[in-house]
């Protein structure tokens, strides 16, 4: 993969971690599913991954899934969260030991949504979405997941 030029990162939250927003996300997941569907939640996941995270949807469609990782790196980090990437030529593996956001929800709320996760499926997909790469995302276990990136054959 070529490397892209080092440009400031557009998503870049500073200041305190507000990890009781994910309890929010999670209470209104579960809402939306009750209320519209599931096929709802996933096309609002689908619009984040294509209009909130344009920028990443953009570098991705330029060749560029670097910028994914700088991306992972700063939220995971940030939040202190059990996790590694892996880099090679074929391939961009995020593993996730420990999600922050997954075990602080499973703390403060009565339970975690079943559909909590599908936030990072369905926005990957829409991000890699007519892009060069796809993204996979395998839950392995409760707040852990693997995300690949890889470029589609």
């Amino acid at each position: 993969m070529q490397k892209l030029p080092e440009t400031p990162l557009r998503y870049q939250e500073e200041g305190n971690v507000h990890l009781d927003f994910h309890g929010a996300v999670n209470t209104t997941i579960d809402f939306i599913v009750e209320r519209y569907g599931v096929e709802v939640l996933h096309e609002i996941f689908a619009k984040v991954g294509k209009d909130v995270y344009v920028d990443l949807r953009r570098h991705m469609l330029d060749g560029h899934p670097e910028e994914m990782v700088r991306h992972w790196r700063h939220f995971f980090t940030r939040e202190d969260a059990d996790y590694d990437i892996a880099v090679s030529e074929d391939e961009i593996v995020l593993t996730v030991r420990r999600c922050t956001a997954y075990h602080h929800v499973a703390k403060i709320s009565p339970s975690v949504s079943a559909h909590f996760c599908d936030q990072t499926t369905k926005v990957n997909e829409a991000i890699a979405e007519g892009t060069p790469y796809r993204i996979d995302t395998e839950i392995t276990g409760p707040g852990a997941c693997r995300q690949i990136i890889r470029r589609r054959a």
